[in-house]
């Protein structure tokens, strides 16, 4: 487990697998309070653009992918019933690109080029 300083905030970067995952928890947290961290990524994580960049980033990271049940989050995104959470997506579709981590070091933790994404988008969140 590593630190990286980012604007005088402190993110948590992970490696699994050779893999760098940063934590989406501490970025969301740097942006808005801990009791806003959590809604920030569910946020994010149900527009439509966010579903296409993950599920991109699935079909060329991962075999495992299963493009069926990204297939059925997509017809539903733009609704407002929509709901999804990050362990949902992980398990309906064998994501790897994010991960949750339960325990100390807890959080969402996201691969690097889906970490990079996630603060852009939330940048001018207020």
């Amino acid at each position: 487990m590593a630190k990286i300083n980012v604007n005088d905030k402190e993110i948590t970067i992970i490696t699994i697998e050779e893999r760098d995952y940063i934590s989406l928890t501490d970025m969301a947290n740097a942006k808005e309070n801990e009791s806003r961290a959590a809604d920030i990524i569910k946020n994010w994580i149900r527009t439509r653009y966010t579903l296409e960049f993950l599920g991109t980033w699935e079909q060329i990271n991962n075999p495992n992918f299963k493009v069926v049940e990204f297939d059925h989050f997509k017809m539903q995104d733009g609704l407002p019933s929509f709901v999804l959470s990050i362990s949902e997506w992980i398990e309906k579709t064998e994501a790897i690109g994010i991960i949750v981590k339960k325990g100390k070091y807890g959080g969402t933790y996201a691969h690097k080029d889906i970490a990079f994404e996630f603060g852009s988008a939330i940048r001018n969140y207020s």
